[in-house]
């Protein structure tokens, strides 16, 4: 058996530093589990609500100037944030997976960091599709962070928020033998929680879905968003744990941060795929293939020319 958790937080209004503190104040908690899933832009900030000054055909100065302060807030990889929780791994021996705003040049990325208590950071999953104007701030990952991390716990890999609603991308993540899916999310409705319950039926695997919890703008010092109502949290919640046959486990935890926790058996999966293994037994692939390029895209790359290389 092992203890998994998904830590339902909020961004805090005072910035990323702040928000890791917030993180650290849970450290007795998290050391009591295997493995913990945070929610998505959990550092950084999920800047609900906030049309950075962009009207269709022009961009206003107020809404650059907001820009580059969230962009101030996202964190690079590596980085102090990336250190510092690689070290919260390794203090409390748990399995880390931790929604970040990733700074790369002068493009941002949502993205999922994984963390291991032995070997510290492993690697990292960029949202490949940001949805609706998240265009705006966020750039598109690429096939190469679809994530999949073997651990001294199982094999555990995930996606951001809307990602869950491309079953292409899901289908990708089966075939990597994924058995704990983390699901980094800022969604609070009650579909959520069918969405999270199908994956972990179709994909026979355990699901742990971290959701932020954020107040009312008026409680944050905030504006509250056009078409808000303003006594409705920003974020509500809804952190919530499956097990293969889609049975919640524990939660959703709404109205308030907190820690959500169960103990699971990964030998229920191999009992789960009996029936349903849809990228084996029940798969057809004489009649439907699935081909993933995996390989990063940059936009420039450089190479030497033979002269340049002999020449030193």
């Amino acid at each position: 058996m092992i203890h998994v958790g998904a830590l339902q937080l909020g961004t805090s209004s005072e910035g990323t530093a702040a928000t890791l503190a917030k993180i650290f104040s849970y450290e007795e908690q998290i050391a009591a589990h295997d493995l913990v899933v945070m929610p998505e832009a959990l550092l950084g900030g999920y800047p609900k609500g906030e049309g950075f000054g962009t009207l269709l055909g022009y961009r206003l100065q107020e809404g650059r100037e907001t820009f580059a302060a969230y962009a101030a807030q996202a964190i690079t990889i590596p980085g102090p944030e990336i250190a510092a929780l690689a070290d919260l791994s390794r203090r409390t021996d748990t399995v880390l997976v931790v929604g970040v705003i990733e700074r790369a040049g002068s493009t941002l990325y949502c993205t999922q960091v994984y963390f291991d208590p032995e070997h510290g950071f492993i690697g990292k999953h960029r949202k490949l599709m940001p949805t609706a104007t998240e265009r705006l701030i966020w750039g598109q990952g690429d096939g190469s962070t679809l994530m999949v991390a073997e651990t001294a716990i199982g094999k555990i890999g995930g996606a951001i928020c809307w990602e869950h609603y491309m079953p292409l991308l899901r289908t990708a993540l089966y075939a990597k033998g994924l058995e704990i899916w983390a699901a980094s999310t800022v969604d609070t409705r009650d579909i959520w929680q069918s969405t999270m319950r199908h994956i972990a039926t179709e994909g026979r695997c355990f699901v742990v879905s971290a959701c932020q919890y954020l107040p009312t703008a008026r409680d944050l010092g905030l504006e509250t968003p056009p078409g808000w109502d303003a006594e409705t949290p920003l974020i509500d919640g809804g952190s919530v744990i499956c097990d293969p046959y889609g049975n919640v486990l524990a939660g959703p935890l709404r109205g308030t941060e907190g820690m959500v926790s169960a103990e699971v058996d990964l030998a229920v999966i191999s009992q789960a795929r009996y029936d349903l293994d849809v990228v084996g037994h029940y798969a057809r692939p004489d009649v439907f293939q699935l081909t993933v390029d995996t390989r990063e895209k940059q936009a420039v790359s450089f190479s030497k020319s033979s002269e340049e290389v002999s020449d030193g």
